[in-house]
């Protein structure tokens, strides 16, 4: 019974050895990959674009209200009860309105953002894949945003952010 349990346990042990001598895992940081590529710079652009566009737009209609609410407040007492209760339903509608705009507003602009970085977070996906599989890699995980990593503890050899930005036809930065 004794050399059962031993046989099996050196078994076990053998078994272990050869699975963590086979199993490969490296690691990258997807945001710095990102901010190397030749079209992180445009992408960069057309963001803020797009998001100056929808700031002016709020401006416009906060600058509206704005000015219904002061010709409201300077003609206020010429109004009856009745145009008064209207003018207000007015600037309230006009309120509710601008906020539902500034809402939208911004899930547009994460919507564009998502939609501009799809091809390259494709890109990316793609490289990491193929030098995964080029360099026999069984996993390879995230590192780079502080709180997010998905990985806690990494020894830099394992680090195949610079064969991916090969991959992707990118000069490694000197000093990374």
């Amino acid at each position: 019974m004794k050399i059962k349990l031993l046989v099996c346990i050196l078994v076990l042990f053998v078994m272990e050895t050869t699975y963590a001598q086979e199993l490969k895992i490296g690691y990258t940081n997807a945001e710095y990959l990102l901010g190397l590529l030749p079209e992180a710079k445009q992408i960069e652009a057309d963001l803020r674009a797009y998001e100056t566009q929808l700031q002016n737009q709020l401006k416009a209609k906060y600058q509206e209200i704005q000015t219904k609410i002061g010709d409201y407040q300077a003609n206020q007492s010429t109004f009856n009860e009745l145009i008064k209760a209207d003018k207000e339903r007015e600037l309230n509608a006009l309120q509710e309105s601008f906020q539902k705009f500034q809402t939208d507003a911004e899930q547009s602009l994460v919507n564009k953002r998502n939609q501009l970085l799809q091809p390259a977070v494709e890109k990316i996906g793609t490289a990491i894949q193929t030098v995964a599989e080029e360099n026999g890699f069984s996993m390879i995980l995230s590192a780079g945003s502080p709180g997010f990593d998905v990985l806690l503890y990494a020894d830099q050899k394992h680090d195949v952010s610079e064969l991916v930005l090969k991959k992707l036809g990118i000069d490694p930065p000197v000093g990374n």
